[in-house]
């Protein structure tokens, strides 16, 4: 879309009412201007400029002898001069609420959807690419009671998977620990791919108890299947439905069924190397989503790998405070799971 330049004094007027919009969903006449933001401008000089933003197509009226409600073009404007004049501010509380909810390294992308959709009341969604190059860190066999070992693999992401295998009830704790030791020194470093292929290799030194090498081979299939392609998980579904915009059901049942789809969303998040994304209502490409916007911030995994966090709401958010949420919460996931 068209940016057409304002003046300064257009600009804050502009500004002064998409906040004020956010705050109440309510279309915001030029007395409430006068009276809470220019105060040195009278009703009638904010009438004109508003006027004059209507014809640029950065106002709307929906009713007659109604106040005016801000078009995606102007959320598009204020997104424009955040991100230019790098004004997303820091937020240590964001990123506090998300560290304080992560309790094992395995939860993490669970606990990130869910800290943003709590902490900023959208609807949250965070990408995990696919790391076809996943690599073992460490392999755990942990004793349990009647013949059975907790299997644990820890990957260079810090990711951890594990499974309750069976194995020989002559396998002691300190057998099983040597068992990891040795396994561990051999396979460190080796991707998913390469940690199956050896494995067989190894099962004749296993004391004759091949479940051990079965139970690791597998789990390191399912490792792999799952790390084969990108993920995508949501937060917070429901929570377009506590906004007025989204009053009605069909708007909301289409929204909502937007989140189903995979393709969907993935077609939602940025192709790019840019550390922010914002789409506007029809930036998204989806009449579902005309009332909505995307915004995105990027974090790493492993070797070069790029993920996203995200939300899903209304255009009329607080795109700032919104920002820097992502931010803090993608920095955080980058230091959990970067290389």
């Amino acid at each position: 879309m068209e940016l057409h330049p304002i003046d300064a004094r257009k600009e804050r007027i502009l500004r002064a009412i998409i906040d004020d919009y956010v705050l109440t969903a309510m279309p915001v006449g030029s007395r409430t201007i006068s009276r809470k933001y220019e105060t040195s401008l009278s009703s009638a000089t904010i009438r004109n400029e508003m006027s004059d933003l209507e014809e640029l197509g950065y106002l709307a009226q929906p009713h007659v002898s109604a106040g005016r409600v801000p078009s995606a073009k102007a959320y598009r404007l204020y997104v424009n001069e955040l991100l230019e004049e790098n004004r997303v501010p820091e937020n240590p509380l964001a990123r506090e609420y998300f560290t304080q909810r992560v309790r094992q390294v395995e939860d993490v992308i669970t606990s990130a959807a869910q800290a943003i959709s709590e902490f900023t009341r959208y609807t949250a969604v965070v990408m995990m690419p696919k790391q076809l190059e996943l690599r073992v860190s460490t392999l755990q066999l942990i004793p349990m009671p009647r013949g059975a070992a907790l299997l644990v693999i820890i990957t260079d992401t810090g990711a951890i998977r594990d499974t309750v295998i069976r194995v020989s009830e002559n396998l002691d704790g300190d057998a099983l620990y040597a068992i990891s030791r040795m396994l561990t020194e051999r396979l460190a470093g080796r991707t998913l791919q390469e940690v199956q292929e050896m494995l067989g290799a190894y099962s004749r030194q296993m004391g004759g108890d091949d479940r051990v090498i079965q139970g690791i081979a597998e789990l390191a299939a399912q490792m792999a299947r799952q790390s084969a392609t990108d993920t995508v998980t949501v937060g917070g579904r429901s929570n377009i439905l506590n906004y007025p915009e989204y009053s009605d059901v069909e708007k909301a049942r289409a929204f909502l069924s937007v989140l189903e789809e995979r393709e969907k969303l993935m077609s939602l998040l940025p192709a790019g190397e840019s550390a922010f994304s914002v789409r506007i209502g029809p930036e998204t490409g989806m009449p579902e989503m005309a009332d909505c916007s995307v915004v995105t911030a990027s974090y790493q995994v492993g070797q070069g790998h790029r993920g996203f966090v995200g939300v899903i709401g209304p255009t009329r958010m607080p795109y700032g405070n919104v920002l820097s949420a992502l931010s803090a919460i993608g920095g955080a996931l980058s230091e959990m799971l970067g290389e």
